[in-house]
C-alpha cells in the first residue's frame, strides 16, 4: 500500500473515505438497540460499539471504491479520483475494516453472529449497486435496520417487538434522507413525498407511548420535529437548494431519533444521545457528512 501524498494529505483522505462524521450515530444506533433490549454487560456493548464501527467504516470505504468510476466524472473531489489515495488501497482498508468488524460482531451470540452476516451482506449489496438501481435508499435502510437488531440481539433481553418497529421507523427515516441524498449528486428532479417517511419515528413514539411517558416522548418529538423542519428548509422551501447541507442535518439527526426510540429510559441516559449528537455536529464542521 503506497502513500502518494503526505501522511497528513492520507490521514485527510482516509477520514473523508470513512465518513466519520456519522460515527455518533452509529454508536447511538447501538445505544438505543442496547437499551431497548434492557443493557447488559458492558463489555459485550463496547464489543457491540467495535464491531459495528468496523462495519461502518468498511462500508464506506468499499462505497467509494464501487463508485471509483462515477466519482472520476462527477465528484472529482472525492479521494481517489483527486489522487489522494489509490483505488487498490480504498479497497484493502474497505474489506480490512469490515472483516475486523464482523470478527468483533461474531463472539456477541449466535442470534447476534447471523443478523451480523445478514448486515454485512446487505451493506456490500448496497455498495455494489446503489449507483444502478433506483431503490437504493430502500437497502441503505436495510442496513441500519439490521444494525438495530444486531445491538438488541446482544441485550439481556435481546429481540423485542418495540425493537423492530423501533427499527422499522428508523429505516423509513433513513429511507427519506437517503432519497435527499441520492439527487445530491445526480442533480435529477426530487419528489417530495417520500420525504414524509422522516415523520415515521414520530408516528410511532405517539402509539407506543402513554401516560407520563407520551408527555416526554411528545416533547423530544417536538425537538425532532424542529430539526427536521430545520434540516428540510434547505430542500423544500429554501430560496436555494442545498441538498448537501439538508442531507448532513437529516444525518446528525438519525442521534434524536434514536434519543426518541429512547425515551423511557432514565433522564441522565438522554445526555449520552444529546453528547453524541453534539460530536456529529461538530465532526462535520472537519469532515463532510456525504
Amino acid at each position: 500500500m503506497v502513500i502518494a501524498t503526505s501522511p497528513k494529505k492520507y490521514l485527510r483522505a482516509l477520514l473523508i473515505l470513512g465518513r466519520v462524521s456519522n460515527l455518533p450515530t452509529i454508536w447511538s444506533n447501538c445505544l438505543a438497540g442496547w437499551l431497548l433490549g434492557k443493557g447488559g454487560d458492558p463489555e459485550k456493548f463496547l464489543l457491540l460499539c467495535l464491531g459495528a464501527t468496523g462495519l461502518y467504516l468498511g462500508g464506506m470505504f468499499l462505497n467509494d471504491a464501487f463508485d471509483a468510476e462515477f466519482d472520476h466524472q462527477h465528484r472529482r473531489e472525492r479521494p481517489i479520483p483527486s489522487g489522494a489515495i489509490s483505488e487498490a488501497a480504498v479497497w484493502y482498508w474497505g474489506f480490512g475494516w469490515l472483516g475486523v468488524g464482523t470478527v468483533m460482531l461474531l463472539v456477541l451470540g449466535q442470534q447476534t453472529a447471523m443478523l451480523a452476516l445478514l448486515l454485512v451482506g446487505a451493506i456490500l449489496v448496497y455498495d455494489a449497486v446503489h449507483k444502478l438501481v433506483t431503490f437504493s435508499p430502500v437497502l441503505m435502510a436495510g442496513c441500519r435496520f439490521l444494525l438495530y437488531l444486531v445491538a438488541t440481539s446482544s441485550s439481556t433481553e435481546g429481540v423485542s417487538g418495540l425493537a423492530i418497529w423501533s427499527a422499522l421507523v428508523l429505516a423509513a427515516y433513513v429511507a427519506g434522507l437517503s432519497y435527499i441524498a441520492s439527487r445530491e449528486s445526480t442533480h435529477s428532479p426530487m419528489q417530495h413525498w417520500p420525504c414524509l417517511l422522516l415523520a415515521a419515528p414520530l408516528v410511532l413514539a405517539y402509539i407506543v407511548n402513554a401516560d407520563a411517558e407520551r408527555h416526554r416522548a411528545l416533547g423530544l418529538s417536538a425537538l425532532v420535529l424542529v430539526w427536521i423542519g430545520r434540516s428540510g428548509r434547505f430542500t423544500l422551501w429554501g430560496p436555494h437548494r442545498n441538498l448537501r447541507r439538508a442531507v448532513s442535518g437529516l444525518l446528525a439527526g438519525i442521534v434524536l431519533i434514536d434519543l426518541l426510540a429512547a425515551a423511557p429510559e432514565p433522564y441522565p441516559t438522554g445526555l449520552i444521545f444529546l453528547v453524541l449528537f453534539g460530536a456529529a455536529l461538530l465532526l462535520q464542521r472537519a469532515v463532510p457528512a456525504t
